[in-house]
């Protein structure tokens, strides 16, 4: 059966993680639920960074029960959704990759950053954000979407395919592509089983 989300678009928005975050503390507005702009002025990234973007690029936020998502390792909720989204671009005939632990790029002459992934976990809901350069790359230090796709139509993918992926399928997906691709992003240490990182014999979770 196909989950129907309650998809809320915004013409213009201060950030879509911002705002589901707040409606959710407060009981305003129940998982399953997406809010999206084309619009965002001042998105959240990774480690408290700004996510940058221009008008026309795909910004959106999700929220859902987490206990949907029991045999996802909650350390590793970002690579789970993450490599979802990647793949519904990539079946989409992008030839975009994921950069451990939570960024899409694209590997030309050089990797160019194209998107990104946070999640965060608010009342027993888990509250993922991904902001993507479909259209413009807010400069010459990031790429963008090498396809031509409506964002609507990317949104719609994903959370189709959402519902067709595994915790095991992901990670055994993943392992294969992050040994292709670590050279490309000097990445140390051996991607484990709970999508962390082997190092020195210690795991590791993030980039911080």
């Amino acid at each position: 059966m196909v989950k129907k989300w309650n998809i809320v678009y915004f013409e213009r928005i201060d950030s879509t993680q911002k705002y589901l975050l707040n409606e959710i503390k407060q009981g305003s507005i129940k998982p399953p639920v997406c809010v999206w702009s084309e619009l965002q002025i001042n998105g959240i990234g990774s480690r408290g960074n700004c996510w940058v973007g221009k008008e026309g690029n795909l910004f959106f936020s999700f929220a859902d029960v987490m206990s949907e998502y029991e045999t996802v390792p909650m350390q590793s909720l970002s690579i789970y959704f993450g490599w979802i989204f990647k793949k519904t671009l990539n079946d989409l005939g992008s030839k975009a990759v994921m950069k451990w632990p939570n960024d899409i790029y694209l590997i030309e002459e050089k990797p160019k950053k194209i998107g990104g992934i946070i999640t965060n976990i608010v009342k027993n809901n888990i509250v993922c954000g991904i902001g993507l350069n479909t259209k413009y790359a807010p400069d010459e230090k990031f790429g963008s979407l090498d396809i031509e796709v409506k964002n609507d139509k990317i949104l719609r993918k994903f959370f189709y395919s959402l519902q067709s992926y595994t915790w095991s399928d992901v990670i055994c997906e993943y392992q294969k592509e992050f040994e292709i691709t670590r050279t490309f992003f000097d990445i140390d240490g051996e991607l484990e089983e709970d999508g962390s990182l082997k190092i020195n014999q210690k795991k590791v979770y993030s980039k911080r």
